[in-house]
């Protein structure tokens, strides 16, 4: 990931189907370097499905999501240059919490040494707890681990976060800040969605509203 800032992410008149239900449409979004947007609306509007869409995990009812002007699912550049972390944290219980960040860190092409992989779990102070099995984890404690992955992220790329703050506490609220804070700094780019309040005074955030894209009901 050599590029000197994040990917430039562009739709135009974005709509989304999940099944029979037309979730929202006529979306115009646009996440620049250096931006931080959050996703907000009320349950079941698509705002994890719209994640899924930048992600390139799923396909648009109509338009489509383009990275640096090319479509996010054809751009193998894009995937280099994105990170994506869902709002389940995708770690195997029978592991341990290094293992379980080595294991993440190893499938998504980043550096997943022990070094690297224990200096990341310090800064979301995990480092006491790096020998213990996943199972042992607390929710909060297992958020921390998958958000780990962010602290192993040096060069700007695209971070789509699904309900990153879900189940931490005041001091792991405050780490992530800092990671989002400092990546935003370096010419990254975030799109989350959140529904605790965002620290506005120090993100910063452009806010998106699906509740306003929604589609009518037939």
């Amino acid at each position: 990931m050599s590029a000197a800032t994040a990917p430039r992410l562009h739709a135009e008149a974005l709509a989304c189907r999940r099944g029979l239900r037309l979730l929202f449409k006529d979306l115009n979004l646009g996440v620049e370097p250096g931006q931080i947007v959050w996703l907000r609306g009320h349950n079941g509007r698509g705002k994890t499905s719209l994640l899924r869409l930048v992600a390139g995990l799923s396909s648009a009812e109509h338009g489509d999501v383009t990275a640096d002007g090319l479509p996010v699912r054809k751009s193998a550049d894009f995937r280099e240059r994105l990170v994506f972390i869902g709002h389940h944290n995708a770690l195997k219980d029978d592991l341990t919490v290094t293992e379980a960040l080595q294991f993440l860190l190893r499938i998504h092409g980043r550096p997943s040494d022990l070094a690297t992989a224990h200096a990341a779990l310090a800064a979301l102070d995990m480092g006491s707890r790096r020998n213990a099995f996943v199972r042992t984890l607390s929710q909060g404690q297992r958020r921390r681990v998958a958000l780990a992955r962010l602290a192993v992220e040096p060069a700007p790329s695209l971070w789509v976060l699904d309900e990153p703050f879900d189940a931490l506490d005041v001091d792991g609220i405050a780490r992530l800040n800092g990671l989002l804070e400092g990546h935003a700094a370096r010419g990254g780019s975030v799109l989350l969605t959140s529904h605790l309040p965002l620290d506005t005074a120090r993100l910063s955030p452009t806010e998106i509203n699906l509740d306003a894209y929604a589609a009518a009901p037939r």
